[in-house]
């Protein structure tokens, strides 16, 4: 079943060489509001450093990694914690609404306009071929780029509390995608992005 032809489940984006859609509201037994506290609250949050061109670098984000499998990125090793009861439920809203299965989430708190994610592929071999990486987020509304790395093509896409972002198919493979600081004020958001280790 193609989940991307479903538009009352997840609608697809114009893209080419990618398989990405959204859905505005994910279903849930809670208020995003809800969820935002309990996940800021509950959350062991860690800073930080990647490698980057042979420079350790500080994470402008604080993150937290569950799971079921250790997982490496740009020079860092991320230990899995047990997911939590929150962390099951909201797994298994998101599974419902994707039609796929995740086995770990890795979690970045913004706490305000300051906090970003640079421009980067969810690339890892760990994560196999064509990832599929599904992407939740709660609180304020911040604007998550994606570039084409070849065309450079730029699209913005504004990522408002309780939506899911489905990216799939080559998407990490032709495409960059990244959350940019912002001039004016806003408030923490809590992204939890699901993955499959094999």
């Amino acid at each position: 079943m193609d989940l991307f032809a479903s538009p009352d489940r997840l609608t697809p984006l114009p893209l080419e060489d990618a398989r990405v859609s959204m859905l505005a509201q994910l279903p849930l037994a809670w208020s995003n509001e809800e969820v935002l506290a309990r996940l800021i609250g509950e959350t062991p949050w860690r800073a930080e450093s990647v490698t980057l061109f042979g420079r350790s670098i500080p994470q402008p984000r604080l993150t937290a990694w569950y799971g079921e499998a250790r997982y490496r990125y740009s020079g860092l090793t991320l230990d899995p914690l047990p997911f939590t009861p929150l962390l099951r439920d909201l797994k298994a809203a998101v599974e419902a609404a994707c039609g796929l299965s995740f086995n770990s989430v890795l979690l970045n708190y913004y706490r305000d306009q300051r906090d970003s994610m640079g421009m980067h592929s969810d690339d890892e071999a760990e994560l196999g071929p064509e990832p599929a990486i599904a992407s939740l987020s709660f609180g304020a509304t911040r604007a998550f780029v994606l570039k084409h790395k070849l065309t450079k093509r730029r699209v913005v896409v504004d990522l408002t509390s309780g939506s899911l972002l489905l990216m799939a198919g080559m998407t990490q493979s032709k495409w960059l995608h990244g959350i940019t600081k912002q001039a004016r004020l806003v408030g923490p958001r809590v992204n939890l992005t699901f993955r499959k280790i094999v």
